[in-house]
């Protein structure tokens, strides 16, 4: 098993390396240089996202001469950077601190002058740390709405969809307050598919859809009567003509799929095989894909099967855990039950985040499930409870990284010994 661990661990390691995001700015900008200014004009740069640390500083370091920077991102990821203002926002829920940095981003946004380049580099998280409610609604408003959406078990387009139908700065809001300047945007993906409407809820680009959609949506989820009135009211008024955009450059400069590439080209001696780019949907299903592949797997040949994506857990318990933990536990249930011979599940937030827990995600082997009976606890009534944590870390089966200062996702891989 210590060298199952070890193997996983050096692939989940080779996805976060890959999505570096410093590294990726850098490839870039070199493959494309900025164009010049016109006479007088700045460079102004904003980053927002868990990865707006590593972008900022490779960002100033290829932009030197830049009259402004400003950085939003999640505490666990603070740290000072020389020549940038560095705020910190509130993630998966936003809060009073989302409001200061959608504030400052907007005045940022509003210091440019026609000749002016603002340059964003955007990475997942930025839809939660920077906020900015539509008019008519208030913070506590659109923090009612995530809670809501984040126990529903919609898919992350779908959240995103009503997400930028209540603020000022999503869905292309952004680009209204920096016109008529220029905008620039760079992009790492956390958004399966690479949508960029989709990634930090789209801030340089169009919006996913609108008001009505946004009400259909949450009525089929079950939670418009929960949604306050004033959002309520919101969505319930009639579209306005929308204004055209004003013009923006959005460049892809890093994903879940090129992490996936990079996990297989790590696995030497292992037949490697990507089941899935597109592990989504309900973490009991996602589970089931898991378990039925390995069963499938080649028996005669140590194998690694390589998924990529973002799961959904819909809460129906009080207890603390995440989608990459919750993926652990039940493949944990599914694997003693179902397969034989030495194997390991690893499942991990490329940001080293899983939740609201200190954990990335989870580790399962043949013993997880008895382990988490060996220390007292009722590994069933956990998973009921949404309470993946608590299992794990009695099973000693936690993937604790830290803060990596990237986001593409999740990743996850299963090996199997011969045997």
């Amino acid at each position: 098993m210590t060298e199952l661990l070890t193997t996983a661990r050096t692939l989940f390691q080779a996805a976060v390396d890959r999505a570096d995001p410093a590294k990726a700015l850098r490839a870039q900008l070199e493959l494309s240089p900025l164009s010049p200014l016109p006479e007088g004009g700045r460079n102004l740069l904003l980053a927002v996202g868990k990865a707006a640390i590593p972008m900022m500083r490779e960002a100033l370091a290829l932009i030197p001469d830049a009259a402004q920077a400003l950085a939003i991102t999640n505490p666990e990821n603070y740290t000072h950077i020389p020549g940038a203002t560095v705020i910190c926002g509130a993630h998966p829920v936003p809060d009073e601190t989302s409001a200061a940095a959608g504030q400052a981003a907007i005045e940022l946004a509003h210091s440019l002058g026609p000749g002016d380049r603002l340059i964003a580099l955007i990475s997942g998280g930025g839809s939660a740390l920077m906020v900015a409610p539509a008019p008519g609604l208030t913070l506590a408003d659109k923090a009612a709405v995530n809670q809501l959406l984040l126990a529903s078990g919609l898919e992350i387009n779908e959240m995103n969809l009503i997400r930028q139908q209540l603020s000022g700065i999503k869905g292309g809001g952004l680009l209204r307050h920096a016109a008529p300047a220029q905008v620039q945007a760079f992009i790492l993906s956390d958004v399966i598919g690479d949508d960029l409407r989709a990634i930090a809820s789209g801030p340089t680009v169009a919006p996913i859809g609108t008001r009505s959609q946004a009400r259909e949506i949450l009525q089929r989820a079950g939670i418009w009567d929960k949604a306050p009135e004033t959002v309520k009211n919101h969505l319930s008024t009639l579209e306005n003509a929308q204004e055209n955009l004003p013009p923006a450059s959005n460049t892809l400069i890093g994903s879940n799929r090129h992490s996936l590439k990079a996990m297989m080209a790590a696995a030497e001696g292992w037949t490697c095989m990507l089941v899935s780019h597109r592990l989504v949907g309900d973490v009991a299903e996602a589970a089931e894909t898991v378990v039925t592949a390995a069963q499938n797997a080649p028996k005669n040949k140590p194998v690694a099967l390589i998924f990529g994506g973002e799961t959904t857990v819909q809460l129906r318990g009080s207890g603390l855990g995440g989608r990459n933990q919750e993926l652990a536990l039940r493949v944990a249930k599914l694997g003693a039950e179902r397969l034989s011979g030495d194997w390991l599940f690893l499942s991990g937030g490329t940001d080293g985040r899983d939740g609201p827990t200190d954990a990335a995600g989870g580790i399962a082997t043949p013993a997880t499930w008895d382990a988490i009976k060996a220390a007292g606890l009722d590994p069933d009534a956990l998973l009921a409870n949404n309470d993946s944590h608590a299992a794990l870390k009695a099973a000693d089966a936690l993937l604790i990284t830290g803060g990596t200062g990237t986001n593409v996702a999740d990743v996850q891989v299963f090996l199997k010994r011969p045997g």
